[in-house]
């Protein structure tokens, strides 16, 4: 059986009415027969119907034992945190998600939890940056916004020789096309609010785990700190879900079709997509997702804030604004909105240059995508004056 056959019959019809649809269960409490006596369910914080449907329908897409939603992605990847402890060591991506990069740094640092930033491309800088005192190792991958690929199989060996987790930030591929878990991971964090939300309707957050004791571990962090997702969102996820495989195929698409477009453009500096031949560690990527996804960055050789700007601002279809993965095309300047919480010296070492931007390629005609990036970059005030020249030669 077809994993998208898979997918859509794993989303269970209602055992009390024969509903098709997840019937959502908007209550806070439970009536009990008698103290502790109830139908499975007591108090909608520890346990909801609906929300239990997209925990255990999340777990099977991943290839995983246990998940648990939360109220957002930085909710989940908080939860991943609190398994730690005052001196342990976290060795993460050096191309972070910003508001990753802000709870570990001005949040758990200030609890004696040490943070290393590595590029996670070369395993090498893995393997040099692991201590006795590292518990975790966090990758991105593809990274956010520079779409850096590292290789989890192997990253995974190293965790286990030096028995601490490795987890997987899974957000930017979604299930449809890579399942870290499988490729050795010990916990897979979701922001639901981009793909597996699909509609940019929503904000929600997943943790799912390899293994039942870790799994009990993050249920109980769950209920005790009470970030969980709600009944209507959790919902709201599963729907966006049924149609997960058949969105990413196109997103992937239309995203390697704009790439291609860019990677031949005279103002463009820099494109990173996985799906492109050029792309360091491309065959990684090939090897362990089934397609590249829908995001793709890019760099101006004007690399000035004011270029990136006037980029940002004059496309019409592509629509400047936060977060990604829904069916509308949306585009980001990273240094300006995602990753502004991140020290400039840091944001730059990682590749995140003033005059990058990040796209979210939606379901659209790819040729009408294109059009529209085409015209944004060619208006007179996207460029200076040198590249307008460039422009111009290129033009005949």
């Amino acid at each position: 059986m077809s994993t998208n056959t898979e997918l859509i019959h794993a989303i269970p019809v209602d055992p009390l009415t024969g509903a098709v649809s997840v019937p959502i269960y908007q209550t806070s409490t439970f009536v009990q027969e008698a103290p502790g006596i109830n139908k499975g369910f007591d108090y909608s914080r520890t346990a909801n119907p609906t929300r239990i449907v997209l925990e255990n329908l999340v777990a099977t897409l991943e290839g995983g034992v246990t998940g648990a939603a939360f109220a957002s992605g930085l909710a989940a990847i908080d939860t991943v945190l609190k398994l730690l402890k005052a001196g342990d060591e976290i060795v993460a991506v050096d191309d972070i998600y910003g508001g990753a990069f802000r709870l570990f740094t001005h949040v758990y640092e200030k609890f004696g939890i040490h943070i290393k930033y590595v590029d996670t491309t070369d395993v090498v800088n893995i393997v040099d940056a692991v201590t006795p005192a590292t518990r975790l190792i966090w990758i991105e991958t593809p990274t956010n916004p520079t779409l850096k690929i590292t290789d989890i199989e192997a990253v995974a060996k190293i965790a286990r020789a030096n028995n601490c987790w490795l987890c997987v930030d899974n957000t930017f591929a979604s299930p449809a096309l890579q399942q870290p878990l499988l490729l050795g991971a010990d916990i897979v964090v979701h922001s639901a609010t981009k793909y597996l939300g699909g509609h940019s309707d929503l904000i929600a957050g997943l943790v799912i785990t390899k293994d039942n004791e870790l799994g009990e571990r993050i249920r109980f962090l769950q209920n005790a700190g009470g970030g969980i997702l709600g009944p209507f969102d959790s919902w709201l996820v599963i729907r966006g879900i049924e149609t997960l495989h058949l969105r990413v195929k196109q997103h992937s698409a239309n995203a390697l079709a704009v790439a291609k477009f860019l990677q031949q453009h005279p103002l463009v500096d820099k494109v990173y997509y996985p799906g492109l031949p050029t792309h360091k560690n491309h065959e990684i990527a090939a090897r362990q997702s089934k397609a590249f996804g829908g995001v793709v960055s890019f760099s101006l050789k004007n690399d000035t804030e004011e270029a990136a700007i006037s980029f940002v601002t004059g496309t019409r279809l592509f629509k400047l604004a936060e977060s990604l993965g829904g069916v509308k095309s949306l585009l980001c300047h990273p240094a300006g909105m995602t990753h502004k919480s991140i020290p400039e010296e840091k944001r730059r070492a990682a590749g995140v240059v003033d005059s990058l931007i990040r796209l979210s390629v939606g379901l659209e005609d790819a040729e009408d995508l294109v059009a529209d990036i085409e015209q944004a970059l060619n208006k007179p005030d996207a460029a200076s004056s040198e590249n307008r020249k460039i422009r111009s030669l290129s033009l005949g």
